[in-house]
């Protein structure tokens, strides 16, 4: 029995790590999209969210079937509560990764500020970094890793700050860039609540490692 339950849960994780693959990948992509003007590469992340939303519903499944048939004493019936818990920051991060693509779509053609696209970018490195780096940090159960990554969302918040105020500054200055100014702000805060909801996976791997709740934001 107690062989049948670690090959669930390592079934388990290995789908929570597949499912922040494709959360990563769908932010990359919408940046990409959305600083090259790529409509096309936008509709195909707004497409293909659909796959994370079911890749959510597979895990939440998953993890009651396993606290229903196999009553997980309280070490394991962490690791299922932390899946749990952190598959819906993906899938979350997904529906932002989706919101970024229709903005895509939406500012396309209008005048673009090629300053704060700049900024965008290099704001969703930061971002996609840390969610690379956080998939890692949830399969080694690294704690220290999670709490370095987490700091990481301070520079995230500065960067929107940044966008913000730039963007604001131009749209009083040039009419013709309120339309999109008001996407960048859109995609900036997007990219940024990325960031909280990856702090909210190191959350989830302290509590994995340590039974401790704590808040890194």
């Amino acid at each position: 029995m107690r062989k049948q339950f670690d090959q669930e849960l390592n079934e388990l994780h290995i789908q929570f790590t597949n499912m922040g693959v494709l959360v990563s990948e769908a932010l990359t992509k919408s940046v990409k999209a959305f600083i090259n003007h790529d409509v096309t590469l936008a509709q195909t992340v707004i497409d293909d969210d659909q796959i994370i939303n079911k890749k959510e519903v597979e895990l939440e499944e998953a993890c009651a079937k396993i606290i229903a048939l196999q009553q997980p004493v309280v070490t394991d019936l962490r690791r299922v509560v932390s899946v749990m818990k952190a598959c819906s920051d993906w899938e979350r991060m997904g529906d932002h990764a989706s919101s970024i693509a229709k903005t895509t779509i939406t500012v396309k053609g209008k005048k673009r500020i090629s300053h704060v696209e700049a900024l965008l970018a290099d704001m969703a490195k930061v971002v996609i970094e840390m969610a690379n780096r956080v998939i890692t940090a949830y399969t080694l159960a690294d704690i220290e890793e999670a709490r370095a990554i987490a700091e990481l969302d301070e520079r995230v918040d500065n960067y929107l700050l940044q966008i913000t105020q730039f963007t604001i500054a131009e749209m009083k200055a040039d009419p013709k860039v309120v339309f999109n100014g008001s996407g960048y702000i859109t995609v900036a805060s997007d990219v940024e609540r990325a960031a909280d909801y990856i702090t909210n996976i190191c959350e989830r791997i302290i509590y994995l490692k340590t039974g401790e709740i704590v808040e890194l934001n």
